[in-house]
């Protein structure tokens, strides 16, 4: 009997396990009125139309007036909301750490992502943390989103990795469960010391 494949390879959500992602936290500091959180939460957030910006099947032009007509409030106000989101999108500073120390090792890191191609592009040119990857899969860009396995396989297909030989790491059950099924080692993110510790286990040797 064939021995297991020894983890390899990293392959980083971001929302979440990079980047502070709080959406309620988000409305609640743009809106002070609890109709009008309540509203943005059911129109925006949790709406389908936030799914398909995010798989960039629609422009974000569009979803803002999508989410405009819906909440019955001005396109640049909603405009302006979209905007706070991405400066919302902060690194998280240990996990930040954490992924400087993985590539320090010469761990072969990867990200993929859902969120518009729009607000990686802003990100990227925030940030000088992305250089440390190997490959970045953002959800809008090849209008995959998580948890369709069809991203999992794409991300493997682009930069030949072996899902036995990886570790997906993100905040979302339904995202983890996804990758487990097609092989992938994985990890639900709670915090930074958790994920080190599991990575520890995964790769064989310390990640602190």
């Amino acid at each position: 009997m064939a021995s297991p494949k020894v983890a390899r390879n990293v392959i980083f959500d971001f929302g979440g396990v990079l980047l502070r992602w709080q959406p309620q936290e988000i409305i609640n500091a743009f809106y002070a009125e609890e109709d009008l959180r309540g509203s943005a939460s059911r129109n925006v957030f949790r709406h389908p139309d936030w799914i398909e910006m995010d798989r960039g099947a629609l422009a974000e032009d569009d979803a803002i007036r999508r989410f405009a007509a819906r909440m019955h409030r001005p396109v640049a106000e909603l405009r302006a909301l979209l905007e706070f989101v991405r400066e919302s999108l902060v690194p998280l500073p240990e996990t930040i750490e954490l992924v400087h120390t993985l590539a320090a090792r010469a761990v072969p890191l990867y990200g993929l992502s859902n969120m518009p191609a729009s607000t990686f592009s802003y990100l990227r040119g925030r940030h000088d943390h992305w250089k440390l990857f190997q490959g970045i899969v953002i959800s809008g860009e090849v209008k995959l989103i998580k948890p369709d396995p069809a991203i999992f396989e794409y991300i493997c297909a682009q930069h030949r990795l072996d899902a036995a030989e990886s570790i997906f790491v993100d905040d979302s059950s339904p995202n983890v469960e996804a990758a487990g099924r097609l092989g992938f080692r994985t990890i639900l993110f709670r915090d930074a010391q958790r994920c080190a510790e599991a990575l520890t286990a995964f790769l064989g040797n310390s990640t602190r």
